[in-house]
């Protein structure tokens, strides 16, 4: 199945790909800003900042977050 990806185009200063992630989806998901930096190979270049007017291609799906084991920490046993 082919990726849809959306165009964003940055408007501020001090916007990473991963706040750009956050404000697109409202979580963290594993594996995004891999996808988005295969997806467009010239941000790596940009540095941890995007340049304003930088327009970004960002996959459209995001991955579903799996569903983490945390084990219970017990004070007293």
């Amino acid at each position: 199945m082919a990726t849809t990806y959306e165009e964003v185009k940055v408007a501020g200063e001090f916007i990473t790909i991963d706040l750009l992630v956050w404000r697109r989806f409202k979580r963290r998901t594993d594996g995004l800003v891999d996808r988005i930096l295969m997806a467009n190979p010239a941000l790596a270049e940009a540095g941890p900042y995007l340049p304003i007017g930088t327009v970004v291609q960002i996959p459209i799906d995001a991955p579903t977050p799996g569903v983490a084991r945390v084990e219970a920490i017990r004070l007293w046993s």
